[in-house]
């Protein structure tokens, strides 16, 4: 029988037969629980990790990161190849880029795709190759433009016509010849949250397919601007392939017609595909979703007599994701008596949206357990908040987790590898997290975390120290 609280729940939540049980969907590969009961990451306990870097800490399994990368770049080489053609798959940075991360998917031959200047000096700092990256975003600056020229970068996405004069100029001014890609608006429209759906017509992003045939007329005019081929991306966080597939066929429509004034080469159907939060996510395994989605292109080129151009990708989330793993010390729990007559447990962390605002902005779920120890008693839906002065200030709406959560525990939430440090944010003055990569029994910093002191810096206000030479 469903206990008061137990009626808050939302329909997907189930109760765990073990609330201390770690989903392997949501989990990197190496999470386990010690003989003592802590949960380990790379073999590491969480509590040893709280007492090395402090806590609220990202820690990313960095052979969880490789795996990924692996992955995806022999499923969608496999699947290419068999329809006679190549594939290629870049890191999407905006999901989190670190000088070590880009060097880690590169290792494992990936690309990269950044979508700001400072991505972009990210990318390079980290040694990234230029001609290896892919530079988008609907509001590139000429400065921008200009140093990614500058550096030979190896693909702007064109997402403007502004953009193309921009870009024009430059290349007239310096004498390069600059590849391209034009993003278009499919249409399609990704099952996900408002937000993260990008092939609306009614969006920032790209052209819609009417006006593409324009822009690529334009492109094919300026001698500095080489034009390579089209790119469309659907959205974020997407189970299966139909909405790929049918975004496909209406490019291709687009991309036949292109073929009649000069080549096509390329093909970059972008990324968005999704990965598990809760246990109850059904992610496609990478190799059904590359076979199936060039499969897909294969088809719609042989209906139209068309070759099978050259293939890109950019996978981020599905990457990095679950990867990622953040560590909260638990500060105070409360009962809160509520007028329907059930009581909803609150577990405040030392941290909250400033290091994860995905929850307040998307609604997104997230899945909690208990990592210093073995929780005892009855599952008992809780929600886990932040520490920020704000109501939305939710870390987990939902989960169950053991009834003896108390102040001093560590909570472990997964899947916080992707979209959580990228948008970390000193809201009340909170100083943002170190990152710590784990592999093998070692750990390392890779992003230092922030103090009160690096807070101040910016506040010109601060009186300087009195001098006391």
């Amino acid at each position: 029988m469903l206990s008061p609280a137990d009626s808050l729940a939302p329909e997907w939540l189930v109760v765990p037969d073990d609330a201390n049980d770690l989903p392997t969907a949501v989990w990197p590969a190496s999470a386990v629980r010690g003989d003592d009961g802590a949960l380990r990451l790379a073999g590491i306990s969480a509590t040893d990790l709280a007492e090395s870097y402090g806590t609220p800490l990202l820690v990313i399994d960095e052979d969880e990161v490789r795996s990924r990368a692996r992955a995806f770049r022999s499923s969608f080489d496999a699947a290419a190849a068999a329809h006679g053609t190549t594939a290629r798959v870049y890191y999407a940075g905006k999901a989190l880029l670190t000088t070590t991360i880009a060097r880690w998917v590169t290792e494992e031959g990936l690309n990269v795709d950044v979508c700001t200047g400072g991505e972009l000096e990210v990318a390079l700092a980290a040694g990234v190759s230029p001609s290896s990256l892919g530079f988008h975003g609907n509001n590139k600056s000429v400065a921008e433009l200009e140093r990614a020229v500058e550096v030979g970068i190896g693909t702007i996405i064109i997402d403007s016509a502004i953009e193309i004069e921009r870009l024009a100029a430059i290349t007239a001014r310096t004498g390069a010849v600059q590849r391209v890609l034009v993003r278009v608006i499919s249409g399609v429209h990704a099952e996900t949250h408002d937000f993260l759906a990008t092939a609306h017509e009614d969006q920032k992003f790209g052209f819609p397919l009417p006006e593409a045939e324009q822009a690529v007329a334009r492109i094919r005019e300026i001698p500095g601007i080489e034009f390579a081929g089209l790119h469309c991306h659907i959205g974020s966080q997407i189970f299966g392939v139909a909405g790929f597939r049918e975004s496909a066929s209406r490019v291709l429509e687009l991309h036949a017609t292109l073929l009649e004034g000069g080549p096509v080469p390329q093909l970059n159907l972008g990324g968005g595909f999704g990965i598990a939060y809760t246990s109850v996510d059904d992610p496609t395994p990478i190799e059904t979703l590359a076979g199936e989605i060039v499969a897909a292109v294969a088809e719609g080129c042989a209906a139209r007599g068309i070759a099978v151009p050259a293939l890109s990708f950019e996978p981020g989330r599905a990457i990095v994701g679950t990867a990622g793993v953040t560590l909260y010390e638990v500060g105070t729990t409360k009962d809160v008596a509520l007028d329907s007559g059930a009581t909803r447990r609150y577990i405040s962390v030392d941290g909250g949206m400033s290091d994860n605002a995905r929850t307040a902005l998307y609604d997104a779920q997230f899945s909690a357990r208990l990592a210093s120890r073995i929780g005892i008693g009855s599952p008992q839906l809780s929600r886990v908040v932040g520490k920020h002065c704000e109501s939305g200030d939710i870390v987990v709406d939902h989960e169950y987790l053991p009834a003896d959560v108390s102040p001093g525990d560590l909570l472990a939430v997964p899947s916080t590898g992707a979209y959580c440090a990228p948008l970390a944010s000193n809201y009340n003055h909170v100083p943002r997290p170190p990152i710590v990569a784990v592999s093998d029994g070692r750990s390392a910093v890779i992003v230092r975390g922030e103090t009160i002191a690096d807070v101040l810096s910016r506040d010109v206000g601060v009186a300087a120290p009195e001098s006391h030479g």
